[in-house]
């Protein structure tokens, strides 16, 4: 055996989490090689969030965020191998407002769902596209008289 193997015939709790199995992913607090315990960093806002993490901040269960995401497509966290997935700030943002519009508003699905559609940017109207046909107009003036005068007309 090398001499720098473990022959101590100790158990392996040198990093367990207290809260959750063993390298599991939660943020919890953990317990150091030395009995202490050490509390995990906070995550900066603008971090990406695991669905353990949101969940825990929000108070909402991990399937029920999985759900949202089928019911709301404005809901899609960046997904890695094994299906893992990251939710950006403006995702966490999204989950707030849907869960205080159905459980505290009264909302429905279906009426979170079209109040999340209207709130699209509305489509081009008239009155947004008349004032700028004269400018596109003159533009398109002296592009035609550069290509005349560069010889190739129009």
């Amino acid at each position: 055996m090398p001499d720098d193997a473990d022959t101590s015939g100790g158990d392996f709790t040198d990093d367990i989490d207290v809260a959750g199995d063993p390298g599991s992913d939660d943020g919890s607090t953990s317990i150091a090689a030395a009995g202490t315990a050490v509390p995990s960093p906070v995550k900066a806002g603008a971090a990406f969030r695991t669905i353990g993490e949101l969940s825990r901040e929000t108070g909402l269960p991990q399937h029920i965020l999985r759900y949202w995401e089928t019911r709301f497509p404005q809901l899609r966290p960046l997904q890695r191998a094994g299906n893992r997935r990251y939710y950006r700030a403006e995702d966490a943002v999204l989950v707030r407002r849907i869960d205080t519009l159905l459980n505290r508003e009264g909302y429905t699905v279906r009426g979170v769902q079209q109040l999340l559609a209207a709130e699209k940017s509305p489509p081009a109207t008239t009155d947004t596209i008349e004032p700028v046909i004269p400018a596109l107009r003159a533009i398109r003036a002296l592009l035609a008289q550069a290509l005349v005068e560069d010889g190739r007309g129009v």
